[in-house]
């Protein structure tokens, strides 16, 4: 078992397609904030100060800040968000209905206009071989971790986990 911690929020993401293309910053208080969570949750379970995470700032911040507290800290680019291709970085807003549509229709399966399909996602996030027991990732690669459902659809695909939450997931997926 692992645990996973979302980054905290990201600014400039609101109303914004934001995935593995973005790369937004986070109030530096909040990734110390979250660091020390990170910091206590080690040391209450006695576990090694040694943690991974996405190379995206919204999640390597908080690594830089347990490095500066003498973790070791590592960047995965496989713990990295889904790549939104086209889509990534614009206004939902700017993302027509009938776009929108053609990834309904396929919602494991649409590539996003150059970007990865869900599926893929799922199979990237279910290959990953933690290198420690402490990661700090993004909500849609959680989900895509945590996958059990075959087929996903838009109807079952799950809500995010919070910012600056965590959950546990099998080492072996």
């Amino acid at each position: 078992m692992f645990t996973i911690w979302r980054h905290p929020k990201p600014q400039g993401a609101e109303g914004r397609c934001i995935g593995g293309r973005t790369d937004l910053p986070v109030d530096p208080r909040k990734a110390k904030r979250l660091a020390h969570r990170i910091r206590a949750h080690a040391r209450r379970h006695g576990l090694p100060r040694d943690v991974v995470t996405s190379p995206l700032a919204r999640a390597a911040d908080v690594g830089r800040w347990l490095q500066g507290w003498g973790f070791r800290w590592r960047v995965d680019a496989t713990l990295a968000e889904m790549d939104f291709g086209a889509w990534d970085g614009r206004s939902w807003r700017d993302i027509s209905q009938q776009e929108f549509d053609r990834w309904m229709a396929d919602f494991g399966g649409f590539a996003f206009d150059g970007g990865e399909s869900l599926s893929q996602l799922i199979t990237r996030a279910a290959a990953w071989q933690p290198q420690c027991v402490l990661a700090v990732g993004h909500g849609g690669w959680i989900n895509a971790r945590l996958w059990s459902g075959g087929k996903p659809t838009p109807a079952d695909w799950p809500m995010p986990l919070a910012y600056g939450r965590a959950t546990s997931a099998p080492s072996a997926a």
